[in-house]
């Protein structure tokens, strides 16, 4: 079977790609079957049996699992939904597509006119693409999709947690497939791409079904009916606290109520994989199932810290049946969505420029390698700006190996809080105690939370609650010397527009580009 080449270029701790195609028709290996099942939740975390969380109840990602590569290094580039993604449909950072914040409301943040996403290629490619659920991105012309159910035509709550009405769509979706093979056309391979809301916060906007939404379509008075879930409930001292979140009963019950929107998660990931199946398309798909960023509480959403970026990462391919159900200790990124996908389809990844001088390159790889034998990823770069307007915070971070490094780029500001976790149960009794002056059962104080040094060093292996900051100590200076030139290599790759500050300002026509400000930074 002819298959894409793939060429690889040196960057900082990882590789670049470039795709080039072999023996296809319209960007599709002649002969072959291939299409794509994208499945991304809303802000979960490892909240399912598969992460060792034996409490909630998840069976489907567990039977999913069971036919996938489980990476247990995954990360997302950038703790934000909208930022993030734009990094899973375009394969580039956050400051390089445009996509610096939120896009929806009055501000709505978009990703460059000039961006070749993903949607788009494959629809060049005469691929079918689809989306149901969550999009969050713009503008439309960059994710273009030909079948779409989402925020901007539906109800995010029917399209993004009625596990019901999701499934009824996705087999609208596979039925079109169908319909157009029983025709005698071509059948054209579809990437299908089902965004949860769950298990998102819904506190600040729909505050009537629960912190979570625990409550939408449980059958209770006023809260309508979803027929294919079954809730599932869990009481606050069942509940598994991460190390980042305060124990305190708030917090537990709060983490109970995120534990039956999980479960209704999972139920929907279930049915989804069944109309798969159903449709007969289970053994011509890789499935892919992640999150966009940490889970909404102190230190996770918004945050570089290890919380706030690492993702659960399932990778199912048919033709890769001999890792299933293995675990993977490679380090990979969102950012790798992109170029796996291309790769799986045999689309070649285009020569352009965003900036009119250099080629936009994907510093993420393909995982397909990933499936056939243990890789030596180790390396993994994230970048934020904001996440609501108000929330300027601009950091970047480079996590390989044992050590993670962290640039807050604006460091003597307060870090920002989001509306979204603001009004939580957690972080308003996190907030009452502070004031009362009661113990407030986290590893921090909101002070130490609020301000931060500008360069954090932590040795994850021997300090996983990354508590301990080795930036002055002289012992690592060379580890982090070295993690801040691979950052700032990084950083020049990916056309960086903040890659002088806050030292500096970037003057592109001049050399050296970065002009010294002389602020005593």
């Amino acid at each position: 079977m002819q298959r894409l080449g793939v060429k690889m270029l040196v960057s900082p701790g990882r590789t670049v790609l470039v795709l080039l195609v072999c023996c296809c028709c319209g960007g599709v290996v002649v002969g072959t079957k291939r299409n794509v099942l994208l499945i991304i939740a809303d802000d979960a975390g490892f909240e399912t049996e598969v992460y060792n969380n034996t409490v909630v109840r998840t069976p489907h990602l567990t039977a999913l699992a069971q036919r996938s590569v489980i990476f247990q290094n995954a990360f997302s580039a950038v703790s934000s939904c909208s930022p993030s993604r734009s990094t899973i449909l375009t394969g580039l950072p956050q400051h390089q597509n445009g996509m610096y914040g939120l896009h929806q409301g009055v501000h709505h943040f978009n990703s460059f006119d000039g961006v070749r996403s993903l949607p788009l290629l494959l629809k060049q490619a005469n691929i079918r693409t689809g989306i149901i659920g969550k999009k969050h991105v713009g503008p439309g012309p960059v994710y273009p999709f030909d079948f779409a159910y989402t925020e901007e035509n539906s109800s995010v709550l029917q399209v993004g947690r009625n596990i019901t009405r999701i499934k009824l769509l996705v087999r609208k979706f596979l039925d079109g497939q169908k319909e157009a093979e029983r025709g005698g056309g071509e059948a054209l391979p579809f990437f299908l791409y089902v965004a949860f809301h769950d298990p998102h916060r819904c506190g600040h906007s729909q505050p009537q079904y629960g912190a979570f939404c625990e409550k939408f379509g449980n059958g209770e008075s006023g809260m309508g009916r979803i027929p294919d879930w079954k809730p599932q409930y869990y009481t606050p001292d069942q509940v598994k606290v991460p190390y980042f979140v305060p124990d305190t009963p708030t917090s537990r019950a709060d983490i109970a109520a995120q534990y039956t929107t999980v479960s209704r998660l999972d139920q929907g990931v279930g049915l989804v994989l069944q109309e798969l199946r159903d449709a007969g398309f289970e053994n011509e798909t890789l499935v892919i199932y992640s999150s966009d960023n940490g889970v909404p509480f102190p230190n996770g959403r918004t945050n570089l810290y290890g919380s706030g970026v690492a993702e659960p990462m399932l990778v199912s391919s048919p033709e890769h049946r001999r890792r299933w159900g293995q675990s993977s200790r490679a380090y990979v990124s969102l950012l790798d969505i992109t170029p796996t996908i291309l790769d799986w389809l045999s689309v070649p990844y285009p020569s352009y420029s965003l900036s009119g001088r250099s080629p936009v390159q994907l510093t993420g790889r393909s995982l397909l390698p990933a499936l056939s034998s243990e890789p030596s990823w180790n390396t993994a770069f994230s970048s934020q700006n904001l996440h609501e307007a108000t929330m300027y915070y601009p950091m970047r971070s480079v996590h390989q190996g044992r050590y993670r490094l962290l640039h807050n780029l604006h460091y003597r500001m307060p870090f920002p809080i989001d509306q979204d976790l603001y009004v939580s149960p957690t972080f308003q009794d996190l907030l009452n105690r502070t004031q009362a002056r009661r113990p407030t059962g986290w590893f921090k104080t909101l002070r130490e939370y609020y301000y931060r040094e500008r360069w954090e060093l932590f040795d994850t292996l021997s300090d996983p609650r990354e508590e301990k900051n080795l930036a002055l100590d002289p012992a690592y200076s060379a580890i982090l010397e070295g993690l801040r030139e691979q950052l700032l290599k990084w950083q020049w790759l990916t056309e960086d527009p903040w890659v002088c500050e806050p030292d500096a300002v970037l003057e592109a026509k001049l050399e050296p580009q970065c002009r010294p400000l002389y602020n005593d930074l």
